[in-house]
């Protein structure tokens, strides 16, 4: 029961972290470093409340956030992303299952196209000129939101740990 409690109480946590990425993103166009570092250090702890074995489904984790930074930061490098949505992303990759990463991605990739197009909409509506900044931890924020509704939470209520 209490790691039920406590695996309950991370993703609300995580979720409140998702929210707060998003509306810095919004208003600054930046995602703290302590908030996607306080997301990646809580993992583990959902990991072992959730009955995670060390290995390999924490290791199977920790090879899913690396390869998540070395496709972001190639894009990054290609200057298609920013360094917080890589980190957000990265951090975010240790939380939800390698078979439901997928869904995670394609979801953000559906909402960052809306948000690029609204935006776009936007600015051609007030006719400004110049590279508009998409602040796409909306998108991977919400897809995060929208991965933990649809595929960690029906999980743990239908096999709660300890």
């Amino acid at each position: 029961m209490r790691s039920e409690i406590l695996s309950y109480g991370l993703i609300g946590a995580l979720a409140i972290a998702l929210l707060v990425a998003a509306f810095t993103d919004i208003k600054r166009r930046q995602i703290d470093n302590w908030l996607n570092a306080a997301i990646a250090l809580a993992a583990p702890a959902f990991w072992w409340a959730s009955g995670l074995s060390l290995w390999p489904d924490a290791g199977v984790q920790l090879g899913l956030a690396l390869a998540t930074f070395v496709v972001t930061a190639g894009l990054f490098a290609a200057r298609m992303m920013g360094g917080g949505d890589v980190k957000l992303l990265t951090a975010l990759a240790l939380w939800v299952r390698p078979q439901d990463f997928l869904f995670l991605v394609i979801v953000m990739a559906l909402l960052g196209g809306i948000l690029t197009i609204m935006i776009a909409a936007w600015r051609l509506a007030l006719r400004k000129q110049g590279k508009a900044a998409i602040p796409y931890g909306i998108a991977i924020a919400s897809a995060g939101l929208l991965t933990l509704v649809d595929k960690s939470l029906p999980l743990l209520a239908a096999h709660p740990a300890g």
